[in-house]
């Protein structure tokens, strides 16, 4: 196959990987969706064991039903402002793939919306902002209502080697 068959292919399927349900949730005032399939279960705060020598956005570990599971803060990994965890705060725990091996992920969340049914025609790919950003994590931009929703590729929020750290921590 050409490179070119290989662009064309590569866009219409990450094109059509896109639309489906979603998890929406609250972070600093924004709206932000996971897909549903990458989604474990929503659990609420629970006790998080710290471990030395992480990254800064790694909350820790917590066990959960005899897994031990690492936990990011999603506000500190995309350098929001940390704020106190309320009654609304939760864990969303995905399937994210490392080298070999699917593993469960806790993420600290301010809030869960709903689920969304988000069709193709309401995604646009993320804007060129005109300097170089690293939005490569976002799968896309839901217009929903007069507000935008940004889609995440939950398996690209996390580098390799930062998967790989979270392995090694849990």
């Amino acid at each position: 196959m050409g490179h070119e068959q290989k662009v064309i292919n590569d866009a219409l399927t990450h094109t059509s990987r896109r639309d489906g349900k979603y998890l929406t949730f609250s972070l600093a005032g924004e709206e932000y969706g996971i897909g549903i399939l990458k989604i474990r279960e929503i659990i609420g705060m629970m006790p998080i064991t710290s471990v030395p020598e992480t990254p800064h956005f790694v909350k820790g570990v917590i066990n959960l039903r005899g897994k031990v599971i690492p936990v990011i803060d999603l506000r500190t990994r995309f350098s929001m402002a940390e704020i106190g965890y309320s009654e609304r705060t939760c864990i969303i725990v995905v399937e994210t793939q490392v080298p070999g091996k699917l593993v469960a992920i806790g993420i600290v969340v301010d809030a869960v919306s709903e689920v969304l049914n988000i069709k193709a025609e309401d995604i646009e790919d993320p804007p060129a902002f005109g300097v170089k950003l690293n939005t490569d994590y976002i799968l896309g931009m839901a217009k929903m209502g007069k507000g935008v929703k940004l889609l995440l590729d939950i398996d690209r929020v996390l580098g390799a080697d930062d998967l790989m750290l979270l392995k090694e921590a849990a």
